[in-house]
């Protein structure tokens, strides 16, 4: 007997189970459909009107294990299902990135001697269809729509390159098209293989000494140790990133992009005067006159610096700075609605986290649901994990009835996704 069966022998609509547990009718719902299950504040309440003990509450509510039959070499699982998919999708861009990556280090003995007015102008072409593509990532409300023709660009690029590997430009532009690979992985939480595309577009871009593009791999690469909280590995790859910045073009805003990660880091690591230190140094963008590389893999300008600096004063605890900085930056054109999901959606997080760490209730349901309904109208995984962070903060808003809906709204969300 499941949830559903046990309730109706017990005499219960959804309606009435609800209003006896304290929830809403949609969310008994799902917990019939199998979609989410019963916080533990909800459980005592539940086993007292099934009449059960909390033990075979735990085991009614506890899913049968399906009978697969056992993966062997001699004979594989047929799952047909989307998770093997996604699996083998990601297994193909991988394998496009590992040949790419490859072909990029055969550098030829001559190179330095060879300049083919046709190498060249393939690595323009490259160049000009990896700018599209970052446009049209950034525009894309669901980033996953991208998949297909960024597989396709890896796919063009290989042919290139075994065509040609002489031809340096072309390593710059592997170096591009494995970031935007790498950032594709990222918003879906796949952080080992973002990881990969990291390592790969660094290895790349130092082979055609594209310095700028070289620090901004190293700075992604980063990002992946920091959503992990791994901040004492992620501070030694952003100091390489620093260093490969600098010899870098002065008038982009490379080396301000590496301090404000670097901020973040010194902020996970309770670093009050270094994390100062590096916003203050990212800071300078703003000397800047054109601080963005036009090619769409460097976006960090004067814009983010509000949005920055109130996450770390939330990493900090200092609450009242943090809302400040953050309501402004929520305010600007840059995070109008319309603009950017993953910043928006961000700073909406941020600022329900300061509402949980005052056990405000009404802050909490205002800025989480609507980081909420943006990552659900956009599938970001980003977002998702975001959200899913925020869950350890609601606890101490205790039992209210919207905060917990909220809770198993961004839970659903979670399973949802990984689903797809």
């Amino acid at each position: 007997m499941d949830l559903a069966e046990r309730r109706k022998a017990m005499g219960y609509s959804q309606e009435r189970f609800a209003a006896v547990i304290g929830v809403d009718r949609t969310t008994v719902g799902r917990w019939d459909r199998g979609e989410t299950t019963p916080e533990a504040v909800h459980r005592p309440k539940m086993a007292e009107a099934l009449q059960l003990g909390l033990a075979e509450l735990d085991a009614l509510l506890t899913p049968p294990q399906a009978d697969f039959p056992e993966c062997t070499a001699s004979l594989p699982c047929d799952r047909h299902g989307s998770e093997e998919i996604d699996d083998m999708i990601r297994r193909e861009f991988l394998r496009l990135m590992v040949v790419a990556g490859s072909l990029t280090a055969l550098t030829p003995e001559n190179a330095d001697a060879i300049a083919e007015v046709a190498d060249r102008g393939s690595a323009e072409d490259f160049r000009l269809m990896n700018c599209h593509l970052w446009q049209v990532y950034q525009l894309a409300r669901a980033k996953s729509s991208v998949n297909a023709v960024v597989k396709d660009q890896l796919g063009a690029l290989n042919e290139a390159l075994k065509e040609s590997s002489r031809a340096g430009g072309l390593y710059e532009a592997a170096g591009d098209l494995f970031q935007l690979s790498g950032e594709l992985s990222f918003d879906g939480n796949r952080y080992t293989d973002a990881a990969a595309s990291y390592t790969l577009a660094a290895e790349a871009s130092s082979h055609a000494r594209a310095f700028d593009l070289w620090a901004c791999a190293l700075v992604r690469h980063a990002y992946v140790d920091v959503y992990e909280r791994r901040y004492s590995e992620a501070a030694e790859t952003l100091d390489v990133a620093r260093r490969v910045a600098k010899r870098g073009d002065s008038t982009l805003s490379t080396r301000y992009w590496v301090a404000s990660v670097q901020a973040e880091v010194y902020a996970g690591l309770q670093d009050l005067a270094a994390c100062g230190k590096a916003l203050d140094e990212a800071q300078r963008v703003a000397d800047l006159t054109a601080p963005v590389h036009p090619g769409g893999w460097l976006r960090f300008d004067d814009s983010r610096l509000a949005e920055e600096r109130g996450a770390r004063y939330v990493q900090l605890g200092r609450l009242d700075l943090a809302e400040e900085t953050l309501k402004r930056a929520l305010a600007s054109e840059a995070l109008s609605r319309g603009q950017s999901v993953r910043r928006r959606g961000a700073v909406l997080v941020d600022l329900a986290a300061v509402g949980a760490k005052r056990r405000d209730a009404e802050q909490v349901v205002t800025y989480g649901g609507e980081a909420l309904r943006l990552a659900k109208r956009s599938g970001s995984g980003y977002l998702a994990r975001r959200l899913q962070a925020l869950r350890g903060d609601l606890k101490t808003c205790g039992r209210n009835r919207r905060v917990v809906e909220l809770n198993t709204e961004v839970d659903v969300l979670r399973k949802t996704l990984r689903k797809g």
